[in-house]
């Protein structure tokens, strides 16, 4: 654990696998004290102080960081945890200390607000209209024209998110977007009806200090599963021309949510009318793109974030410059898993290849979408680097040629329950 002297206080860790690197890379600089939703074990290490709530009740969540606070001098508040931005920033401002304003960060968890404030802005972004109803839905598309997508208002990991295409499949659509509505970490019921922003999808990864905005990197993204919109993989190259092309909309989205601090996430599609905003998220990316930064870069996101988090200002000088990608491993079909499995000598001697991660075990069944999503579909994940994007794309594609996912078919899987990602 560091030996510094200023305490983090941290809202919720997060899944060990995709943040795990994050309660790390803080822990190397910052003394962290944590509230989490059970006793810890694998963060143990990493915190020195912890306090157990409700996540799901921001009054317990701010409750349990108020205790901590009586016991430790705490600089700063951050989480990384979508679920908890809202109650993150009550919790700095009850504290006086630095962060965002929660309306700014209700604004982020709120994907109709998103779009009001983009367009009083003039941000490129999609039309929008809230359901109410199936009824309201299908004239929303019908004033927008098909292709729409139809989405939660609040959700976060493309949970209820689908493309229509016609007027046929809204019934469905809407039915399958509500459900999205109803799940952990939903804030809203309503479900928004959007214009389909057609074009490749890239993240752009963005510091916020003082309201001054930098975008610091650029996410390429594989999305799979139509008419879904299921992420399979991403990378970073420290030499992406494109950074220059969005840096400037990214930021001016950022602007236009009244952020004011910390790490934001900002999602677009690169369309032919220029790039259109789908998303701001105010964290750190999901999937590891903060590793991916980090092995493009050398700019580590977890402990800028920290560092703004106590209102200091973040060296965004790159150390590094090459490229870094993850593909996230799904079967070809649903059904429980026979095998799965990675020659052992590649994964051990290449040394380009960062982590190979399993998450399911022969025996498990595997739900893909539209029944199961992000956590029940998931196999693992491979993650690479090289010198460049071209090349990490070769490696990518090698190294699937060492991995092998045999699925049994013949079970109907039932979506299993699974660890929030």
């Amino acid at each position: 654990m560091s030996s510094s002297s200023r305490t983090v206080l941290v809202v919720s860790s997060g899944d060990e696998v995709y943040r795990r690197y994050c309660l790390e890379q803080v822990a190397a600089a910052y003394r962290i004290v944590l509230v989490s939703d059970a006793r810890p074990t694998w963060q143990n290490e990493l915190v020195a102080d912890w306090e157990i709530a409700d996540m799901s009740d921001p009054d317990a969540v701010i409750t349990a960081g108020r205790i901590l606070a009586t016991r430790h001098d705490v600089a700063g508040v951050l989480t990384w945890d979508e679920y908890q931005l809202v109650p993150a920033a009550h919790l700095a401002r009850i504290l006086g200390l630095p962060g965002s304003d929660p309306e700014s960060m209700r604004a982020c968890r709120d994907k109709g607000r998103t779009r009001a404030l983009l367009h009083e802005h003039g941000v490129g972004s999609a039309a929008s209209i809230r359901a109410d109803s199936m009824m309201e839905a299908l004239l929303a598309a019908d004033s927008i024209g098909y292709p729409v997508v139809l989405k939660p208002a609040s959700n976060a990991g493309s949970l209820g998110v689908l493309r229509v295409d016609s007027s046929g499949q809204l019934p469905d659509a809407y039915a399958f977007a509500f459900a999205g509505t109803q799940g952990i970490g939903s804030e809203s019921d309503e479900v928004l009806v959007e214009e389909f922003l057609d074009g490749p999808e890239v993240s752009v990864e963005c510091v916020t200090h003082r309201g001054i905005t930098a975008a610091v990197a650029v996410t390429r993204k594989t999305v799979d599963f139509e008419p879904y919109f299921e992420e399979i993989a991403h990378s970073v190259d420290a030499r992406d021309p494109l950074l220059a092309e969005v840096a400037s909309v990214a930021t001016a989205a950022v602007r236009a949510l009244g952020i004011s601090t910390g790490i934001q996430h900002v999602e677009l599609r690169l369309t032919d009318r220029g790039p259109r905003i789908i998303e701001v998220n105010g964290r750190i990316g999901g999937d590891l793109i903060g590793r991916l930064v980090l092995l493009a870069t050398g700019l580590d996101l977890p402990r800028i974030a920290a560092d703004l988090a106590c209102g200091t200002a973040p060296d965004l000088t790159p150390t590094r410059s090459q490229a870094a990608a993850i593909r996230l491993l799904y079967p070809d079909t649903a059904g429980t898993i026979a095998r799965r499995s990675i020659d052992a000598s590649f994964a051990q001697t290449t040394e380009w290849v960062e982590e190979v991660r399993w998450l399911r075990d022969a025996g498990d069944r595997a739900v893909l979408p539209p029944i199961g999503d992000v956590d029940t579909a998931r196999i693992g994940h491979i993650l690479i680097t090289a010198p460049t994007a071209g090349i990490a794309q070769q490696r990518i594609a090698l190294a699937l040629d060492q991995i092998a996912i045999e699925v049994d078919t013949h079970t109907e899987p039932e979506r299993p329950t699974s660890p929030a990602r």
